[in-house]
């Protein structure tokens, strides 16, 4: 075998493809043997980089200047959109004032974000798809199986019904077998009676012939009528036959009777909406959104609302009252807090019970109201709860800050287990402000999570993995003047996302990717605070200082 094309063999220059690889162009990427670099080096280009082979793809490689082709663009300017300069354009008249980046700077962290993202992709995200991938090999090696199993049941089922049919027919012809019986007895009794009288008429008959015949005188005088006797001809009887009347066979009735299959259903965990879910329509958004109702809650400073199951709302305010109210403004039921303090925030479990949580940064618990009854779920160390969120998969969204209110961060729990921290973007910044003001907290329809930033003026989004997809921090606008402070945030079922800029008395709607759309700004809203949307895209707005929720319609 040759052994340059052996498996084994060493690398050899990509020139004479012979020798064995001894350095390497960091310009134009090709393996050299010793022999080879002066060929390569000698030719009209002055911009090879000979390394050793072992140091290969070390030097980077800078685009050209457009301005100044002869020279490498080390910099980037940040105000012409981090275009590539070289260091003679640094001093030009057009970037004069201009703030500039090395290059190599960026370069390097660009390289540690590729790096995580990397390390995030093999470790995280990757194995999760090996695990649902075996997990559906899994599956479809075990389906013939179950459907098998299923086939069986069926047939067991049908032989079950067979039996039984069985019974019923023999329990029928038993009963018709009673009936001829009967129908024989009637029948027999009266041919016996009107046998019985004509054995009489016979003897009659023979009686009346000798009497007839006879000379004698006595007993032709003695002779007595027997015509009134036998004259009363009895009734015909006719006992009609039993009839069998068949009942006709309803075939829906007897599927539903014999049994049913259940609709095939696929679930899916922390991925795409499951596809026995029906997609919804689109709505579009009305021209002028309409205030529907307003209910007034008796709360002070009405802050939190979550829409339950039922037409139900939950509130709460600076109190230590949580209040839930039926749709129509009547008020369903009042709890208080387990400690007696004000609720962080509440929100309605997404489950068959419709339980209630709420957190409590007195105590640093997170509680759960179940049948009037209030059960501390979790206790934090080190940090107070904020703000809360129940996702569509049931997980727990919790965000939370330092006791010296110098960190804040989300973290996701399942039951009491935590499963996920969102504290840090790919470059280590902190993605929230670091301080105790509530952090309103929401997932969207696509699983982003959501997170209303009150001191930072932001809304900041992230993907279900924690990684930053954008910041919205507000909308230009004549008429909205204040600073952009956004306070409660929820959405859609078109995934649009709805945040309360209190101090400008509106609610801003943005689409999935942060795109302004519209303000809610008419309705009469004033201080606009707590923000829910129900299943059917009614969204309920507390206004902070005027003791009242309002539900509008916006969708059309």
């Amino acid at each position: 075998m040759d052994p340059r094309s052996s498996a084994q063999d060493v690398h050899r220059c990509d020139l004479c493809e012979t020798a064995i690889v001894h350095s390497y162009c960091d310009f134009c990427h090709v393996n050299l043997c010793k022999p080879c670099v002066v060929d390569h080096i000698s030719d009209e280009y002055d911009k090879h980089k000979i390394v050793r082979y072992q140091d290969r793809r070390s030097t980077l490689i800078y685009p050209k200047c457009v301005t100044h082709p002869h020279k490498n663009c080390k910099y980037q300017c940040n105000n012409c959109g981090n275009s590539f300069i070289c260091s003679s354009c640094t001093a030009s008249v057009q970037h004069r004032g201009h703030i500039f980046e090395d290059v190599l700077d960026v370069y390097k962290a660009k390289k540690e974000v590729i790096e995580k993202e990397t390390e995030k992709l093999q470790n995280l995200i990757t194995p999760k798809y090996e695990e649902i991938a075996l997990d559906l090999k899994n599956q479809l090696a075990s389906l013939d199986m179950g459907y098998e199993i299923l086939t069986t049941v069926i047939s067991k089922q049908g032989e079950q019904w067979y039996r039984e049919i069985d019974i019923v027919i023999n329990k029928i012809k038993t009963e018709l077998s009673e009936i001829k019986v009967k129908h024989k007895e009637v029948l027999q009794k009266h041919l016996d009676e009107i046998k019985q009288t004509q054995s009489l008429m016979d003897k009659a008959l023979l009686t009346m012939k000798e009497t007839k015949e006879s000379t004698e005188v006595s007993p032709t005088i003695e002779y007595s009528s027997k015509i009134k006797e036998f004259s009363k001809i009895p009734l015909k009887i006719t006992v009609r036959m039993p009839t069998f009347i068949p009942k006709s066979i309803d075939r829906e009735k007897l599927y539903s009777l014999f049994g049913h299959i259940t609709p095939l259903s696929t679930a899916t965990e922390e991925n795409a909406q499951s596809p026995n879910q029906p997609k919804p329509s689109v709505r579009e958004l009305m021209r002028e959104p309409v205030l529907i109702t307003k209910i007034q809650t008796g709360l002070y400073f009405t802050g939190s609302v979550a829409c339950g199951s039922e037409d139900k709302i939950w509130l709460s305010g600076l109190s230590n009252e949580i209040k839930c109210f039926k749709i129509n403004g009547s008020l369903h039921q009042t709890n208080t807090t387990k400690s007696g303090s004000l609720p962080g925030d509440i929100h309605v479990a997404v489950d068959a019970n419709g339980d209630l949580l709420y957190s409590d940064e007195t105590s640093n618990t997170v509680n759960i109201l179940k049948n009037g009854h209030t059960e501390e779920l979790m206790r934090l160390q080190g940090w107070k709860p904020n703000n809360l969120c129940v996702t569509s998969t049931g997980d727990l969204l919790v965000t939370k800050y330092s006791n010296d209110k110098r960190q804040s961060k989300v973290v996701r729990y399942s039951g009491s287990t935590e499963k996920e921290t969102i504290q840090f973007d790919d470059e280590g910044k902190p993605l929230y402000s670091g301080n105790k003001n509530v952090k309103y907290i929401t997932e969207n329809r696509n699983h982003d999570v959501c997170v209303a930033d009150f001191e930072a003026g932001a809304v900041v989004v992230v993907n279900q993995y924690g990684t930053l997809r954008w910041r919205y921090t507000g909308h230009s606008s004549v008429t909205k003047t204040k600073p952009f402070i956004p306070r409660g945030i929820t959405t859609d079922s078109q995934s649009r996302i709805l945040t309360a800029d209190s101090d400008n008395h509106c609610i801003h709607i943005l689409d999935q990717n942060g795109k302004f759309l519209r303000y809610i700004d008419n309705c009469d809203l004033e201080d606009p605070f707590g923000l829910c949307v129900d299943n059917n895209d009614n969204l309920f707005v507390c206004e902070f200082f005027e003791d009242n929720v309002k539900k509008i319609k916006y969708l059309q």
